[in-house]
């Protein structure tokens, strides 16, 4: 543990940017694993309500595809804000043999970005493929009350799929801005 007098043998900038760092790195971890979690949920849902429909839909199949990759992309990018926590600490820290330098902090949170916009695309690939499928669901439905196919009615477990993608979407958003912040902060320091 440092003592007071270490820290403030600190520049201030240093001190400022590992502080920044460790809190951004901290707000992200946390608003995409509780983002992610939702996403996961809904994700399960969509799953166990398709394990009990004779007939499933094949075009929901490729959004929860989507929605998988996202899911798993999204775990990377937790290790990776939660890898912001330490870089942070490590700058914080008295002794400049251990901070990291200026352009592999900056590699490093380029490729938070990327992770993130891939996980963006991912979903969004996901998301659009199953309102594909809801909106080809609800325009065959003839006008009236009278349902000629039960297979093309639009089911919760349908909708939770789009939920999982959505909810994917803004996690990895939530993630690329922390990253992107991060990047302008540490080019200004």
């Amino acid at each position: 543990m440092q003592t007071e007098s270490q820290v403030r043998s600190l520049p201030p900038e240093t001190r400022g940017i590992g502080n920044t760092i460790r809190l951004t790195g901290w707000i992200a971890f946390w608003a995409q694993l509780s983002i992610g979690v939702v996403s996961v949920l809904a994700l399960l849902f969509a799953l166990t309500g398709r394990e009990f429909v004779q007939q499933q839909n094949a075009g929901l199949g490729i959004g929860i595809f989507w929605a998988v990759c996202g899911i798993v992309l999204l775990l990377f990018s937790l290790y990776w804000n939660f890898r912001y926590t330490h870089i942070g600490k490590a700058l914080e820290n008295s002794n400049p043999a251990l901070h990291p330098s200026k352009p592999n902090t900056t590699k490093i949170l380029r490729l938070g970005i990327i992770v993130g916009l891939v996980g963006i695309l991912l979903t969004l690939l996901g998301a659009g493929s199953t309102v594909f499928v809801l909106v080809a669901k609800s325009i065959s439905q003839p006008p009236g009350v009278a349902i000629t196919n039960p297979y093309n009615i639009i089911r919760p477990m349908d909708v939770f799929v789009v939920v999982a993608d959505i909810t994917g979407i803004a996690a990895h958003y939530v993630g690329t801005v922390a990253s992107l912040w991060l990047l302008e902060r540490v080019h200004q320091h």
